[in-house]
């Protein structure tokens, strides 16, 4: 664990006064696993009322506004009756993968969550192949989506799942070779050390014209792999009812719903990481105001998924042979001229030095 906080070191240094090393050392996970939860949860609820108010915005509707201030509670109510909804399924489907179907996602996005550093001295996990994490787990969560799309033994739940398959597999290589350009520049997979190298500039801006095509790319690849509309192919309502999910209610069902929401927003704490400094300022006053970090990665990350939303309520669904036109023949070739032009940038040293 990096949590460096005084006040957890405070807190676990009393503690050790009265048991031993070890027992304090569950604790401490087991407090800061309970963190993580809670801020998957409200993040969740909070991704979901950004939602609706941002696609009431764009077509000119109110949104959310009877429950609560300004319908501020609106998801919670939501929340509460999907815990209490009956948890219906198939009399055919497989019980065993049906069920274990929705926590293959939910754990692989909480995974994700642990790595990301909110501050200096905030993040669980400093890995140091932090990127290639990221990327490997971010692939575990589509064999929850074709488990729950095969063990419902419905049709239509089984060609959502096979397109998301064929989606995710394929924008998987466009995002990893984007991340890959600017891997270039750092010369480090570790988030911590990717930040540090941000001090004199954002990434995005020392890399010049190939670090802008790169998170073009990434950010059309990333809205790709998390299912969302123009990509929503997973889940084609006029084609599929609810896709994958179809035989889902209840919590099962808010797993998947969640789910899509994180994904969303580690999609965009990864480009804020990658591109654009992370928790640190872009004034240069976060060093003196540590929790100011906090801040500025959120305030960057919610940018991005607004951006991310603006796609859904601007674009049309595409077609299933669209999308995979677009990331194999267009996508991809241009991902890997790029990654040879930033190359050749980084070997002649042109870099952008602040």
């Amino acid at each position: 664990m990096h949590i460096s906080l005084n006040s957890s070191n405070i807190i676990f240094g009393w503690l050790l006064n009265f048991m031993p090393a070890t027992a304090v050392g569950i604790i401490e996970m087991v407090l800061i696993a309970l963190a993580y939860l809670t801020l998957f949860a409200v993040l969740g609820l909070y991704l979901v009322l950004m939602e609706r108010k941002v696609a009431a915005w764009f077509q000119l509707r109110i949104g959310p506004n009877r429950v609560g201030f300004q319908g501020l509670l609106q998801t919670m109510a939501d929340a509460l009756k999907l815990v209490s909804k009956e948890l219906t399924g198939t009399v055919k489907a497989d019980k065993f993968l049906y069920n274990l179907a929705p926590y293959f996602v939910i754990i692989s996005s909480l995974m994700a969550l642990a790595v990301f550093p909110f501050t200096k001295n905030l993040q669980a996990f400093d890995i140091n192949i932090g990127i290639f994490f990221l990327i490997a787990i971010s692939s575990v969560g589509v064999i929850g989506i074709l488990l729950g799309g095969w063990s419902s033994n419905n049709k239509f739940a089984l060609i959502g799942a096979m397109r998301s398959g064929v989606q995710t597999i394929s924008y998987e290589l466009s995002i990893g070779l984007s991340l890959l350009t600017m891997i270039l520049i750092t010369g480090s997979l570790q988030l911590s050390e990717i930040i540090e190298v941000q001090k004199n500039g954002w990434l995005i801006l020392q890399g010049h014209i190939p670090a802008i095509i790169a998170f073009m790319i990434y950010m059309i690849a990333g809205t790709a792999e998390t299912n969302r509309a123009p990509f929503d192919m997973a889940e084609a309502e006029s084609e599929l009812g609810a896709g994958f999910h179809t035989e889902y209610s209840g919590m099962k069902f808010a797993y998947f719903f969640l789910a899509e929401f994180i994904n969303m927003f580690i999609i965009a704490a990864i480009a804020t990481t990658v591109f654009f400094g992370g928790w640190l300022s872009p004034f240069g006053i976060t060093e003196s105001i540590p929790w100011l970090g906090i801040f500025w990665f959120l305030a960057k990350t919610f940018v991005l998924v607004f951006l991310m939303m603006w796609f859904r309520w601007t674009f049309p669904r595409l077609r299933i042979d669209q999308l995979l036109t677009l990331e194999w023949k267009y996508l991809l070739p241009i991902n890997l001229v790029n990654i040879v032009i930033m190359a050749v940038i980084v070997w002649l040293n042109l870099t952008i030095q602040y």
